[in-house]
């Protein structure tokens, strides 16, 4: 052993797993090993408004919409489509659908909003529409996992709950870059799902969210945040999500899935928007996953550099320990998010945060896009 100022590396490593271990224990343990609670009496089924915004997805609706409108749900509910300046045959399109299917309201919008860029001002309007206190959103190029989804989702509106955070993954294809999306859609998800179960929630993802039409009006809609394109989901639950108003629901049931992007440059544009966010989060909630990122980032490098510098064998055990910890966590939350597919490369994808993080730190500072298309 080295007796000058390198032993400090080896003290950072283990500084930095022992932050592991704890993200790994108190907050994902959470998702890991959540058992969802019998409902004590007869689940209200409350009436709801689906909202989905589209702006020239007319390929996307006619593939997904349908699995919306034929939900089975008994109690009073309705689709809207709000059909956001358009340029394709997505008018035609929901035309035809409302024909058929009566539940079905579409607002057409017809001119951009002046100084309120991206997706909030049509949402907004959705919502301003919306006939039920219930809000049930996703995307155009989302389609519900199972004909209850509407049914599992409004069902955990019980009590003081206001806000209701889903999984929202992708579709399963061959190839690397499906495998590295769907798992940085798994790893947000254990991060946002667990922090919402610890008591902390921060944030939802727009796939598949749902909250009450007061609460939106309460905090006066996005207005703290509308120069943002980005954060219609996750800067509103952000600033409206507490301990006691929110709940999870995790039944594979109620996930949604979506087409995952085929080109890397597509998902980094994807993915800087998405980014670029985080920025304007709580101070703790920006404390919390900082830290975390941070541990991660340092600990390849700095398990490297502590094989130099101190006994292998304490450096080698301590990696073992948190890579038992970390597989068994992550393998019980893939279970759980449908997501097992994934567990033969644990391995890789453990190692590739170390390059994500590297890829996309750029992302935290720069300026958000103006618009969502």
């Amino acid at each position: 052993m080295f007796s000058d100022w390198w032993i400090y590396i080896f003290y950072c490593f283990c500084l930095a797993t022992a932050i592991q271990l704890f993200y790994y224990l108190f907050f994902f343990g959470k998702l890991a090993f959540f058992r969802q609670q019998e409902p004590q009496q007869a689940s209200r089924e409350h009436p709801v408004s689906v909202i989905i915004c589209a702006r020239d997805e007319a390929e996307n609706l006619a593939n997904n919409l349908p699995g919306v409108l034929v939900q089975s749900y008994r109690s009073t509910h309705e689709v809207i489509v709000v059909n956001d300046n358009s340029q394709d045959e997505t008018k035609y399109l929901l035309e035809g659908l409302h024909k058929q299917f009566r539940h079905l309201n579409v607002v057409e919008l017809k001119q951009e909003a002046k100084l309120i860029p991206g997706k909030k001002f049509p949402l907004s309007v959705g919502i301003k529409t919306a006939k039920y206190e219930i809000i049930l959103l996703t995307d155009a190029d989302c389609v519900p996992a199972s004909e209850y989804w509407i049914q599992k989702m409004q069902e955990a509106f019980v009590n003081d709950i206001e806000i209701v955070l889903g999984y929202g993954g992708f579709h399963k294809t061959k190839g690397m870059l499906n495998k590295i999306i769907r798992f940085d859609t798994f790893h947000t998800a254990l991060q946002y799902l667990s922090f919402a179960l610890a008591g902390i929630p921060y944030m939802g993802v727009g796939r598949n969210l749902a909250y009450r039409r007061q609460l939106f009006f309460r905090h006066k809609g996005f207005a703290s945040h509308n120069r943002i394109s980005s954060g219609d989901d996750d800067l509103f639950i952000n600033m409206a999500a507490n301990e006691n108003n929110t709940a999870v629901v995790l039944d594979k049931e109620a996930f949604t899935l979506s087409v995952p992007k085929n080109t890397f440059a597509g998902w980094w544009k994807q993915k800087n928007r998405h980014f670029s966010t985080g920025k304007y989060y709580k101070p703790l909630h920006r404390f919390l996953l900082g830290l975390y990122s941070l541990s991660y980032f340092l600990f390849y490098p700095l398990l490297a550099a502590s094989f130099f510098v101190f006994d292998w064998k304490w450096v080698a055990g301590i990696f073992i320990l948190r890579m038992a910890v970390q597989m068994i966590t992550w393998f019980k939350c893939m279970d759980r998010l449908n997501e097992t597919d994934l567990k033969p490369w644990f391995w890789f994808m453990d190692a590739w945060m170390f390059f994500y993080y590297l890829i996309f730190a750029a992302s935290l500072w720069q300026k958000p896009r103006t618009n969502w298309k």
